[in-house]
C-alpha cells in the first residue's frame, strides 16, 4: 500500500499505523527524519517524495542526497548525541543507532518522482537508492512497453555505462516535462503529507 502524498490527505496529524496491516506499506520521505517516523510507524518500504508526473528528476535528487548526508552525520555521532537526534526526529533511539550501524535506512529505499526515462534511473541507482517507482515517465512516452524495457535494463546495469548507453538507444518521444519552477505551491505534490 502506498500512503501516497499524490492523494488528499484526510489527517494532517497522524500518519496510518502500518504496523496493524498485514500488507507492506511504501511512504514517501524528503529527508531522513520523514523516513525514520514512518519506519516506525511500520512503513517497510521508503521512496523519495521528488515531484510526480513532471518527468523532472531534480527533486528526487535533492531528496536522496539529503538523506544520504543526513546517514552519514549521524555514523560520526557519538551516543549521547544519538540519543538527541532521535528526540528531534520523535523516533525510537535504537532506530537511529540502527541506521547509523548500517549506514543506510535499514528498509528498501526507492527513488519515485520525476523519473522519465533509463538515463534518470541509472542516475538515481548510482546515487544509492535500492530501485526506482516510475509512472508517468513510461505511460506518457509514445511508446510506453519499449519505455519500460529501457528504464529496466537502465536500471538493471546502472553500473555499466555501455549497458545504459545502450538502454538509452533508440528510446521513444519521452514524456512533455514541466519545471517545477513554474508550479504554485499549492500544485506541488512533493510538500503534501509531510
Amino acid at each position: 500500500i502506498d500512503e501516497s502524498e499524490v492523494l488528499t490527505v484526510a489527517d494532517e496529524e497522524a500518519h496510518v499505523d502500518k504496523r496493524k496491516f498485514k500488507v507492506p506499506f511504501v511512504c514517501g520521505a524528503y529527508d531522513l527524519g520523514q523516513a525514520l517516523r514512518r519506519i516506525n510507524e511500520g512503513a517497510a518500504m521508503i521512496r523519495t517524495k521528488g515531484e510526480a508526473g513532471t518527468g523532472n528528476i531534480v527533486e528526487a535528487v535533492r531528496h536522496i542526497k539529503l538523506t544520504k548526508r543526513q546517514i552519514s552525520e549521524l555514523s560520526r555521532m557519538a551516543d549521547d548525541e544519538l540519543e538527541k537526534k532521535a528526540l528531534e526526529y520523535n523516533v525510537p533511539v535504537e532506530l537511529v543507532r540502527e541506521t547509523a550501524k548500517l549506514q543506510r535506512l535499514p528498509v528498501v529505499w526507492f527513488a519515485a518522482g520525476g523519473i522519465a526515462g533509463p538515463a534518470d534511473s541509472a542516475l538515481v541507482m548510482q546515487l544509492g537508492v535500492d530501485g526506482v517507482f516510475v509512472g508517468s515517465g513510461i505511460f506518457k512516452s509514445t511508446d510506453p512497453p519499449r519505455m519500460a524495457r529501457a528504464i529496466v535494463e537502465a536500471t538493471r546495469h546502472y553500473d555499466d555505462p555501455e549497458a545504459v548507453l545502450e538502454a538509452c538507444k533508440n528510446l521513444p518521444q519521452p514524456m512533455k516535462g514541466i519545471d517545477i519552477k513554474t508550479l504554485k505551491e499549492t500544485e506541488k505534490l512533493q510538500i503534501r503529507d509531510v
